[in-house]
């Protein structure tokens, strides 16, 4: 072999090596900073922004710290937004950022009743992270109900479980011979109207429970919601565009509802303050509402010997049905990383991350987010204010509103007019309807 050949041979050896030095690196590079999931199309490596509502920094930062030292190269933004206006300055970024340049948040949260809204404007959980089969075993079936959209994706990851709870003095329970609430409609009003104590002028001085009106029940629109679904009503149609209310069954719970504070024999009045209030002062015996309800009683009367129980149910149903109303955390549809917010929503919700969550949250106040896992389910049952929801989680429905705040509005007005204007109870319902129909075929298309 010549001399010019042996230069050939040590430059195309000194190229392949090199070649070869830069795909190795490369192969090393990419593992470090790049495939994940979804087949190597999204980074590991990112900043994502998250916004929450009722943990502050010193509650989430543990758990973000523990997930960004698992992923180098990964940094999330927390922050604490305030609830006032949430909804609204939520949706206007997710309607802006898809439509102009201005940013959305990567992670947020939604309520179990705003998907319709919201799902064009969310990435779809994917299947790499979680399957179908391993969401609906995981969580309870109102998840599968409430976070799985008209397209069959998956959209959100409970962040928590809660619903409607009966709220109970256990001083004038106690008076009454009773340690809880009854458990049956039946029992459960004839308590209250034995707790329901008047002067001489007929003006309710305690009442049993707060039941009847809508102006001075903080919950009263989820209330009527949770009796409509009780009795069997199918509130939404398929497309989630249309409600139906101007049934024989809706005007029975309508009905039903407005008598409780009609009458001489009625348990509640729209002439009382508001349900918390006459709570707070150890005038109202129970109330119904979500579980957070527990910490302003806890802060706006710290003497007063209370705890929860599940909602009454009714004799004729086969199966318990209650009323679930919580949230969980979704993905925008502009996230640059869209796979890893879904991985770092997915890390949240695991088993370890809940329970630190709660032991966390529980520093700050009597207790933590109640645990979404079905898996922690045993974890609650036993404890003060909690208890109950772990009865009830597994029962708990509720129904794809999309416009709730709007909703809601219309069937606390639908309550007003019966009991001040003295409109026909089909004839409110009908022009409910009409009204939420209208909203929603625009809000939830």
């Amino acid at each position: 072999m010549n001399d010019k050949s042996k230069k050939i041979l040590i430059i195309g050896g000194v190229v392949i090596l090199v070649l070869m030095l830069v795909t190795v690196a490369l192969l090393i590079l990419t593992k470090k900073n790049g495939n994940t999931d979804d087949g190597g199309k999204t980074p590991n490596t990112g900043v994502l922004e998250y916004w929450g509502l009722w943990e502050p920094s010193s509650v989430m930062q543990p758990l973000i710290d523990e997930f960004e030292a698992m992923n180098p190269g990964v940094e999330i933004k927390y922050s604490q937004t305030t609830f006032s206006n949430y909804e609204s300055r939520l949706f206007t970024r997710l309607e802006q950022s898809a439509n102009s340049t201005e940013p959305a948040p990567d992670i947020f949260r939604i309520h179990n009743t705003w998907l319709p809204k919201y799902y064009k404007y969310l990435t779809p959980l994917p299947a790499s992270i979680m399957s179908p089969s391993e969401y609906t075993t995981k969580f309870y079936p109102t998840a599968a109900e409430d976070f799985i959209g008209k397209d069959g994706n998956i959209y959100a990851i409970p962040w928590e479980i809660d619903g409607l709870v009966v709220f109970y003095n256990k001083q004038l329970l106690s008076a009454q011979g009773f340690q809880t609430p009854p458990k049956d409609w039946d029992s459960f009003l004839e308590l209250a109207q034995a707790l329901t104590k008047r002067d001489a002028s007929g003006r309710i001085t305690q009442a049993g429970v707060a039941l009847g009106t809508s102006k001075n029940i903080k919950h009263a629109a989820e209330i009527l919601s949770f009796l409509m679904i009780q009795e069997g009503m199918e509130l939404i149609n398929e497309t989630k565009t249309a409600v139906s209310l101007n049934t024989p069954l809706g005007i029975k719970v309508f009905q039903t509802y407005t008598n409780l504070a009609m009458g001489d024999t009625a348990i509640w009045s729209s002439s009382l303050p508001t349900d918390l209030e006459m709570f707070f002062s150890g005038k109202l015996a129970m109330m119904i509402a979500p579980s957070w309800r527990a910490f302003d009683i806890i802060e706006a009367s710290p003497t007063i010997e209370f705890d929860t129980a599940p909602l009454p149910q009714l004799k004729a149903n086969e199966k318990d049905i209650y009323y679930s109303t919580y949230w969980g955390d979704a993905v925008s549809k502009t996230s640059g990383n869209p796979t890893l917010a879904w991985k770092f929503i997915k890390f949240l919700s695991e088993k370890e991350q809940q329970q630190k969550l709660y032991s966390n949250s529980s520093t700050i106040r009597a207790f933590g987010e109640p645990y979404s896992l079905v898996e922690l389910n045993s974890s609650m049952l036993g404890k003060p204010y909690v208890s109950a929801i772990a009865e009830m989680a597994p029962n708990m429905r509720s129904w794809q509103i999309g416009e709730e705040s709007f909703v809601k509005s219309i069937l606390n007005q639908i309550v007003t007019d019966i009991l001040e204007t003295n409109k026909g109870i089909p004839e409110a319902l009908r022009a409910a309807e009409s009204e939420i129909n209208e909203k929603l075929a625009v809000s939830n298309k």
